[in-house]
């Protein structure tokens, strides 16, 4: 029997139970909108805005497919961190994270005080970026890009550029769905601390008894999740409790509406 660290066993009631695969989640068409660098004036965009409140107020996430970001890009960004996360741990590990900057690579992150079966290298869609401290002097981070890919820093850079647009056209669409003007949460949005985290979950020889991250909301504003054709999220269904898988859809982003909107819309 294989020693198995006691820091990744979750919980017996949270541990990876029978995959309910999941139906009737949200799958959102973006066509009316689908050039990232066009306005909201098209044709069925009221359809559109009613999809979305929809999806927020009784889900909280959903799909989008036709979305108008690139899927070579997708591809450039994921085959770069395979290579990335392919390398040795010492590899990696010259770009860790430490105390005073969080962005690089890290391996041993923490959800609900279990250890999460994954490791995950963060950078910033500004950069750098200014970070308060909790009243004490403002704090600057910076990226760190490893040597290897070469092609990692490039690919990196040119997604975020278009996961930016994108998330602020979703932005777009809430607000009208709450009856707002397009742009109306824009604004809170112009000095942002955004980020973008590429993950790892390498071949557990327990799954019965971790997961690659555990139960969590997303405190953010937006999360835009891709996922490959290998899949694993899973999400609490409100209407009885349950833990469902939701199967992969070619080409789509997973949209999670996280607790900033929440509490944007209660202000506007």
């Amino acid at each position: 029997m294989v020693e198995f660290d006691a820091a990744f066993i979750q919980g017996i009631e949270h541990r990876p139970k029978e995959i309910i695969i999941a139906e009737g989640i949200p799958l959102i068409d973006l066509s009316p909108v689908s050039s990232l660098d066009s306005v909201l004036d098209s044709q069925g965009l009221e359809e559109l805005v009613e999809e979305i409140g929809d999806a927020c107020n009784k889900w909280g996430f959903f799909q989008v497919i036709n979305h108008g970001a690139s899927y070579d890009l997708r591809q450039k960004i994921e085959n770069a961190s395979r290579k990335f996360f392919a390398q040795t741990i010492e590899e990696k590990r010259r770009v860790r994270r430490d105390e005073v900057n969080p962005l690089g690579y890290y391996d041993t992150e923490h959800t609900k005080n279990v250890r999460d079966w994954k490791e995950v290298f963060d950078f910033s869609v500004q950069d750098p970026i200014q970070m308060p401290d909790f009243g004490k002097e403002v704090q600057t981070w910076t990226n760190r890009w490893p040597e290897y890919p070469p092609e990692l820093r490039e690919a990196c850079e040119e997604y975020a550029g278009e996961m930016e647009k994108l998330c602020f056209k979703l932005l777009e669409l809430i607000s009208l769905s709450l009856g707002l003007a397009a742009n109306r949460m824009n604004a809170f949005f112009k000095d942002q601390s955004s980020f973008i985290r590429l993950n790892h979950y390498p071949p557990c020889p327990s799954p019965d008894l971790a997961l690659g991250v555990g139960r969590h909301k997303d405190g953010g504003a937006l999360t835009v999740l891709a996922q490959d054709e290998v899949g694993g999220l899973e999400v609490k269904r409100r209407t009885d409790g349950e833990w469902i898988r939701v199967k992969p859809t070619p080409n789509a982003f997973i949209i999670n509406v996280g607790d900033i909107i929440q509490i944007l819309s209660t202000m506007c």
